[in-house]
């Protein structure tokens, strides 16, 4: 398991009302109210968030807006490299407190 798969793990078991699942074959984080707010994929993750936020995330040097393939971006999704991990645990927070008000 790689550095990036371990705290996802960890974040995902410290995530309040977070069920484990799988999203476009990657590891996801839900609420309650089944939408998905973190997606691991390729070492780094992927969070859904409120526009301001999302804006602020996507100023990281190699933060992008998530694309599960190729040419097919995901509204409202960002997806930020492990060089950014530090930031994972609260983005993390903050993406499944947004999305269980969807």
């Amino acid at each position: 398991m790689t550095p990036a798969e371990e705290l996802y793990h960890k974040i995902a078991t410290q995530t309040p009302d977070a069920t484990q699942g799988k999203m476009f074959g990657a590891l996801c984080l839900k609420a309650p109210n089944n939408k998905a707010g973190v997606l691991f994929k390729n070492d780094s993750i992927a969070f859904k968030l409120e526009e301001s936020l999302l804006n602020e995330t996507l100023s990281l040097d190699g933060a992008q807006i998530f694309e599960p393939a190729d040419g097919r971006p995901m509204n409202g999704w960002v997806q930020v490299p492990y060089s950014y991990s530090e930031k994972w645990p609260e983005l993390a927070q903050k993406a499944m407190e947004f999305v269980k008000t969807l």
